[in-house]
């Protein structure tokens, strides 16, 4: 078990360590999700390809092999026209499905407005699935670590609320997460100020439930809260910025 661990608690140990010798100690802990927590499992080629092929949208073999250059292209593209999945001006799924469709159109595929919503339910179903993403083996384990600790865990992620609806509950981790904090809600990503500012606010409501802390918990600072992040200027310096304390897990 320690060595399934060791990526991502031997850092907030250290951490911990070093705030208790001149600082508060670590009281809440946040994560990235995908790249941290999460796994993405195979190619999105043959996820996008294997949708295509099974609502009979044909693709050749260079085609779907432009996938993911033309999936960047397009990201690029819907995160310019629509910020931060839209925030509050469109679904996330309206969102999506403008990226998805636009990526296929990018790669060569010729489709009727019906194809292009059959293919892009296809795809969102895969993309919310256990085909598409799966928990690091050291997760879970970290999490019950922390809380075994009273420290407050959750996530802050430039993405949309579909990890915390669906995703990190079905890989099982979103019962030891206390807040979620995702971009497309605050209106603005890491490593902008204002996103860590919210997981703050969203954070600190939960320490008075803890017994380490007490209903007369002093409130939340950000050299108090350790981000663990796997992008390393969004992330840890991202965090570093605005004085939290911060961890690149090594994946």
């Amino acid at each position: 078990m320690a060595s399934r661990v060791t990526r991502l608690v031997q850092p907030a140990i250290t951490a911990s360590a070093a705030s208790a010798g001149g600082r508060r100690r670590i009281r809440a802990i946040s994560m990235d999700v995908t790249g941290t927590m999460v796994q993405f499992n195979g190619k999105i080629e043959d996820h996008y390809g294997q949708a295509a092929k099974w609502c009979g949208v044909a693709l050749s073999s260079s085609e779907v092999e432009s996938i993911p250059s033309s999936f960047d292209q397009a990201y690029k593209e819907t995160s310019s026209k629509f910020p931060c999945f839209g925030n509050s001006s469109m679904s996330a799924k309206q969102w999506w499905r403008e990226c998805v469709i636009r990526c296929l159109e990018l790669s060569g595929a010729r489709m009727t407005r019906d194809q292009e919503e059959r293919v892009f339910q296809r795809v969102y179903s895969i993309f919310g699935s256990h085909a598409t993403y799966s928990a690091f083996p050291d997760a879970r384990p970290f999490l019950n670590w922390a809380h075994r600790r009273g420290i407050i865990c959750g996530v802050v992620s430039n993405a949309d609320e579909r990890y915390g609806d669906s995703i990190l509950p079905m890989l099982g981790l979103s019962d030891r997460l206390s807040f979620m904090v995702f971009s497309k809600e605050v209106g603005e990503e890491k490593p902008q100020k204002k996103i860590f500012e919210a997981a703050v606010h969203a954070a600190e409501p939960w320490l008075v439930k803890e017994k380490r802390w007490g209903k007369k918990a002093a409130p939340l600072i950000p050299s108090e809260v350790l981000h663990i992040g796997n992008d390393f200027d969004k992330d840890f310096l991202g965090a570093r910025k605005w004085n939290w304390l911060s961890s690149w897990p090594a994946r």
